[in-house]
């Protein structure tokens, strides 16, 4: 992968800039001060290595050189999707789930920000959002996604089963360029769609865990335990408690589980 195969691969799809890096600390970071300094929308920072990846919950994105696609991507949102932004990380965790499945692959998302393979992570998204004042500018969508075996971090640190696309598939998987636009081509579809409830239907259709008991772990509360309904029209997480009481989990920093 190079920045003369990527560009070739995406020539078909309207992205707004591209910066490419050997190897970089952390896209996102690139991608933020890029769009800060007033990059366009759909403009995308990727990297064959990140030495300081991150997840959600300031846990580190393993990605070592070669073995895995990281990129972010900045999403200007129009007036018509300012509504509908908190269902950005849906409509990042689609575009991937929806890539995989062109693959052969049975993915399922993790709400609110992981794609597993056989209950195991194979990608993960981080949203940062870059403000004007009290209004957003613009959104920067970090995704990885382990393409080779060898981008599986180690197992002592690893905070959920994970697993790879070449160990899905038994065998080499695409170009991670090829990953790469069948992953953008699903976003641009899916973004202009975003405000429909076709969208949460897709959404809520892809859930892992759906119709079984999760618990929710937020912060240091005690967990919330109960059965996963779907969700709510902002993509909020639906469950319904063993008294039978509706809970709404809202994003932030939480994380969810399968019950024991």
């Amino acid at each position: 992968m190079n920045e003369h195969t990527i560009k070739k691969t995406l020539s078909k799809l309207n992205i707004g800039g591209l910066r490419y890096f050997d190897s970089i600390g952390s896209t996102n970071d690139e991608a933020l001060a890029w769009a800060a300094d007033g990059a366009k929308d759909l403009s995308i920072v990727i990297a064959d290595e990140q030495t300081q990846g991150r997840g959600r919950l300031n846990r580190k994105w393993f990605t070592p050189k070669g073995t895995a696609l990281a990129f972010s991507l900045i999403l200007r949102p129009s007036s018509t999707l300012r509504p509908h932004l908190s269902r950005t990380v849906g409509l990042a965790a689609l575009s991937i789930a929806e890539s995989f499945s062109k693959l052969g692959l049975a993915p399922l998302i993790k709400w609110p920000n992981d794609i597993l393979l056989n209950n195991k992570k194979t990608a993960g998204i981080l949203i940062e959002t870059v403000w004007s004042g009290e209004d957003v500018d613009s959104l920067v969508i970090g995704m990885g996604i382990n393409v080779y075996k060898a981008s599986i971090p180690p197992a002592d640190v690893l905070q959920f089963p994970a697993t790879s696309l070449e160990d899905e598939l038994a065998k080499e998987p695409p170009a991670r360029e090829e990953i790469l636009f069948s992953i953008l081509e699903k976003f641009i579809q899916w973004r202009e769609r975003m405000g429909t409830n076709e969208f949460i239907t897709a959404w809520e259709e892809t859930l892992a865990f759906r119709g079984q008991q999760v618990q929710i772990h937020a912060g240091g509360e005690a967990p919330i335990t109960g059965e996963l309904l779907g969700l709510e029209s902002d993509g909020s997480l639906h469950l319904r408690d063993i008294h039978d009481k509706s809970i709404i989990v809202r994003f932030g920093d939480v994380s969810l589980r399968p019950a024991a």
